[in-house]
């Protein structure tokens, strides 16, 4: 494809300047007001006026997990629903947590929230323990990301911040980002998260996700109005731009007028997935600087049942194994599974959805993914569902070996869907509760006697949640033979929780508002 190339970039030049490569689909917001947002919220925290705040970007205004995650820390104990084949473990409260990532070539996972970066040593993968954490106020990273290469001799691990509207830490108090801004946390001590440095790109920095994690050397950002943007990052401590090229999954579509891109997943066959406001799209990734378009979801890509708001995020099981001609089946690697989300929607029965299509084609030709089977298990009749939920929409997934598949559906909690016939997606497994907001659900990955991970999943789950922190539960899988007991209530935090308001804290309490702003901005009036 023929890049769009972007106006000269040099570091200080992008930098310095906060309106340079502004999305044109964003209002900007000005720098004075966010300055003075975070004072406002640092004079309520030493006035002792404020409540405890969690990860609360991105939602809609059903949405209160400030006032749930206060109830929780407090200690209020509220009844959990859920099937039989999952069992819950423990709990990490520490954190609102709203995306997270594992380490690959050693035992840890990271952690974000709108005011934190978290390192979690998961060397006994049931106990998460805490060792390091990164005071950082962002909205969003919704989904963090990892990467890692040689440097010297020596692996450095890092994570990648996406700023949509706004980022500052302490620990560089004189610079304030903001949005169109990717971040570089270098995490090689775990005891020692620290931003190493930052790039302001051209195009929407809402995730932005390394090609190859284990030799990290190029990123694509989210996207925006049709385009993404490539991320060179040979130099850790200099990244750059290096091209911005058209993506026909960021492109308009009924909800966005000008067209939105969301995330790129990339698998081990050397295909970049990426989904947006109209659909999704496979590219050949092989050449990261020179992609080319490989395939597109049909019409159905912008259309209902099957894109009422945005494709979200996307993943092709056993890639390597494509086979065209075959019959649908993860095992072929002809499948596309695709989260549809429409967190705006207050009906959970419409609420965005699972799904799987079928890839008949990487030739280039247009329209050649086609769908097969959506589901929406937090729908009444479909799956439990609790009589408080309207922010349930499908959320981020992970695919396990066996085919089940583990997701966060916010308050509709964790839902495990069997998509081992991908004509016919059923309810797997749930975990629901009163007092839980879950964006994000990860198996957790079997690793070596020295700790590097493997490409195959253990039957231990992680949620992320804005409400309870980090859950960690086990699942009895296909063909394991096991029961588990029916869960009761999930306890309230431990002794030596400490429930203190930072100031970065209740600074991501004025984020909610300025969010709900942005967000539906983003997007036309429904119709």
């Amino acid at each position: 494809m023929t890049p769009v190339t972007p106006a000269s970039l040099t570091g200080d030049e992008t930098r310095g300047d906060p309106t340079r490569h502004r999305d044109p689909e964003v209002p900007p917001v000005p720098v004075r007001r966010l300055t003075r947002l975070l004072a406002v919220a640092a004079a309520v925290v030493l006035a002792g006026g404020a409540a405890a705040a969690p990860a609360a970007a991105h939602q809609n205004d059903e949405s209160k997990a400030a006032e749930k995650r206060t109830r929780y820390l407090d200690g209020v104990n509220v009844p959990v629903i859920s099937s039989p084949n999952i069992r819950f473990v423990g709990n990490v409260p520490e954190t609102a947590a709203i995306s997270g990532v594992f380490a690959r070539s050693a035992p840890y996972f990271y952690v974000s929230s709108t005011d934190s970066i978290s390192v979690f040593d998961v060397s006994d993968p049931v106990r998460p323990r805490l060792t390091g954490t990164l005071p950082n106020l962002v909205f969003e990273n919704e989904a963090m990301n990892y990467g890692e290469k040689e440097v010297d001799g020596v692996v450095n691990r890092f994570v990648l911040v996406g700023a949509d509207l706004v980022e500052y830490s302490p620990t560089n108090p004189t610079y304030l980002g903001e949005d169109n801004e990717a971040f570089v946390v270098d995490v090689t001590d775990p005891a020692n998260p620290h931003i190493r440095s930052s790039v302001k790109t051209t195009t929407n920095t809402h995730t932005v996700a390394c090609i190859d994690e284990t030799d990290c050397r190029y990123a694509y950002t989210a996207g925006s109005a049709g385009k993404y943007s490539i991320v060179d990052l040979s130099d850790l401590d200099d990244p750059r731009e290096v091209g911005v090229f058209e993506s026909p999954a960021a492109g308009p579509s009924p909800e966005f007028s000008r067209g939105a891109g969301h995330k790129w997943n990339f698998d081990e066959a050397g295909y970049g997935i990426h989904t947006g406001s109209a659909g999704s799209a496979v590219f050949d990734v092989s050449d990261p600087t020179s992609p080319r378009l490989a395939a597109t979801t049909d019409a159905n890509g912008v259309s209902d049942p099957w894109n009422n708001f945005i494709h979200h995020n996307a993943d092709r099981p056993n890639a390597s194994a494509f086979t065209a001609s075959a019959a649908p089946s993860l095992s072929k690697g002809n499948v596309l599974l695709v989260t549809e989300e429409d967190y705006v929607q207050t009906d959970c029965s419409k609420a965005g959805s699972f799904q799987s299509w079928q890839v008949t084609s990487l030739d280039g030709t247009p329209g050649s993914i086609h769908p097969l089977d959506l589901i929406n298990p937090v729908d009444l009749g479909e799956g439990v569902s609790t009589p408080h939920m309207a922010f349930c929409s499908a959320h981020w997934f992970d695919v396990h070996q066996s085919g089940i598949v583990a997701q966060g559906y916010y308050e509709g909690g964790l839902r495990l869907i069997d998509a081992r016939d991908p004509r016919d997606l059923k309810e797997y497994g749930y975990v629901a509760s009163g007092l839980s907001e879950v964006w994000d659900a990860y198996w957790v990955p079997q690793r070596t006697k020295g700790g590097k991970a493997t490409s195959s999943k253990t039957n231990i789950v992680y949620t992320v949640d804005a409400v309870r922190g980090l859950d960690v539960y086990t699942v009895d899988l296909p063909g394991s033979g096991g029961s588990t007991p029916l869960l009761g209530g999930l306890g309230a935090p431990g002794p030596g929780v400490d429930p203190a308001v930072t100031v970065l804290a209740a600074g991501a309490l004025g984020l909610c508002g300025l969010a709900l702003l942005r967000r539906r901005a983003l997007a036309t009036p429904r119709r």
